[in-house]
């Protein structure tokens, strides 16, 4: 058996406090060996900006949110109509529509990673190698629409592949979602920006590494042993 090596990538470490969040890399020297702790990394953000732009408050030029005026007789408070709850906390995966459906990937580029299956055992083991058509800056397909013509064999995920696949890493929206779990703050749906799967470390950019650059006999020096728990 090859032994398993772990993925190339960058070092992350993520803080909170309160509303603000600090994203850290570890540095250069600590990478190259040295048992020195050492971490640099973005001053801290405030978490409400990375909100979906429908849940953030507007503010008047002295900073406070304008008083809004509401007609006589209107209901407020508690008796107030409630937002309604996003699609994929009222809808399972099957009731989804298409545009709901695409939405919930994450964008990570994860499941365009290439896979071994062992002849003898069945087991799958993940490489660091992606798919030709993934775009590794963007960890997007950079022809989803006809990515079949290009890749036969390309897997098309759906509600009951969901369920069966093990090799779906255990961040997969879409797994989570069939889990019973809530999507992560990182995902776009929830932060509203496509860039906080990259900076939470789950994506896989930075780390992976096109397929066409490697001989196919050489494949499996690029096996990794587990994407990391999330």
């Amino acid at each position: 058996m090859i032994p398993l090596e772990p993925p190339l990538r960058s070092v992350q470490r993520i803080e909170r406090h309160g509303s603000n969040v600090a994203v850290y890399h570890r540095t250069a020297r600590q990478r190259e060996g040295d048992d020195t702790p050492q971490w640099e990394g973005e001053p801290a953000r405030d978490w409400s900006s990375m909100q979906p732009k429908s849940n953030r408050r507007r503010s008047g030029a002295g900073g406070a949110a304008p008083a809004a005026t509401v007609p006589e007789g209107s209901a407020t408070g508690a008796h107030a109509a409630e937002p309604a709850a996003p699609f994929w906390r009222t809808k399972t995966l099957e009731e989804m529509t298409v545009v709901e459906w695409e939405s919930v990937c994450d964008g990570c580029g994860r499941c365009c990673l290439l896979k071994l299956e062992d002849d003898e055992t069945a087991e799958i083991h993940l490489t660091r190698l992606s798919c030709k058509l993934l775009d590794n800056a963007s960890c997007r397909c950079r022809d989803y629409a006809r990515r079949h013509d290009t890749v036969p064999d390309c897997v098309t995920i759906d509600p009951e592949k969901v369920r069966r696949l093990a090799w779906l890493p255990l961040s997969c929206a879409y797994r989570r979602l069939a889990e019973g779990r809530e999507l992560a703050w990182w995902h776009p749906l929830v932060s509203g920006s496509s860039e906080t799967v990259h900076e939470a470390g789950i994506s896989v950019r930075g780390w992976s590494r096109s397929e066409e650059s490697v001989r196919p006999s050489s494949i499996h020096r690029h096996l990794i042993k587990d994407f990391e728990t999330n």
